[in-house]
Order: C-alpha cells, then sequence, then structure tokens
C-alpha cells in the first residue's frame, strides 16, 4: 500500500506581474501556476483547493471568522528495506540525508577491524572526524614510573 505525505499552503491572493500578462485574472492565475511548479518541482503532486473558515481573535475579547484558500498537495512515500519510511525520490531533488541502516539483531556485531568503507567521501568525511576527535580529546598514555633508581 503506498502511504502519502501531504503539504498544505495557502493560495496566493494577489496576481504576479510578468511581461505580457496584463489582465488580473491572468496574474492572479500565474501567481497560482508558479506556485504549482515549484512545488511540482520538489515532487508534490497537487490534489486540490479548499476553502476552510479560521477562527482569529478580534479585539480584546471577540472572534471572527475568516474563510481561508488553500491548496493540498501530496507525494509519494516509500518504505526501505530497513523498514524506515522516506519521501520517494524524484527528479531535480537531492535527499538530506542518507537511509541510516538499522542493525541486525539476530547476527554476530562487526569487529572495527573488519569494517570497511568503500564510499571516499564517506571515509574521508571519517577520517576528518578521528581527527577531530583526536585533536579535542587526545589519547592519554599511561605514564610510566622508573623504579629501578629507588
Amino acid at each position: 500500500m503506498t502511504s502519502y505525505e501531504y503539504k498544505v499552503v495557502p493560495a496566493p491572493t494577489r496576481g504576479q506581474k510578468a511581461k505580457g500578462v496584463k489582465t488580473g485574472e491572468d496574474r492572479f492565475a500565474l501567481g497560482i501556476e508558479i506556485l504549482m511548479n515549484d512545488l511540482a518541482s520538489e515532487g508534490w503532486e497537487y490534489q486540490r483547493a479548499e476553502t476552510l473558515p479560521s477562527v482569529e481573535r478580534a479585539g480584546l475579547t471577540g472572534t471572527s471568522t475568516e474563510w481561508r484558500n488553500i491548496l493540498v498537495f501530496r507525494r509519494a512515500l516509500f518504505v526501505n528495506d530497513y523498514n524506515s519510511v522516506h519521501a520517494a525520490p524524484h527528479a531535480g531533488v537531492t535527499p538530506l540525508v542518507a537511509p541510516v541502516r538499522e542493525p541486525d539483531l539476530h547476527s554476530e556485531p562487526e569487529s572495527e577491524s573488519t569494517h570497511e568503507i568503500h564510499d571516499p567521501a564517506v571515509a574521508d568525511e571519517a577520517t576528518e572526524i578521528e581527527r577531530l576527535r583526536n585533536t579535542l580529546y587526545p589519547r592519554k598514555e599511561p605514564k610510566l614510573t622508573d623504579n629501578s633508581e629507588a
């Protein structure tokens, strides 16, 4: 079953000026078109427009109901082989974080000496982290006392 995440944004209330767009109606349509194309480039699929009530403060103790126009978008989520949910990949967008592998509780733990890093960028980052760790927290060698002079 496909899962989705949703994004709800306020619909533009003003048009957007552009060369060759003269009427207010065309400017308004252009503003919505630009918003929809921006979200589509991030993988969001337009679903619908809604007009919903919003209760807001009016004065010191009063309230009023304002009607707000919103646009609803969605994009598919996928479950990877590590049972974690991520946004489905789509063209033009680089994921912010890579999925983390869940430990296998039924296997023997890997020793540090057998762990190999195949990605050069990850290896460089691991080396830099180790260098910084050693700079900030140097290993203190035990001091050996010379008992032969006693």
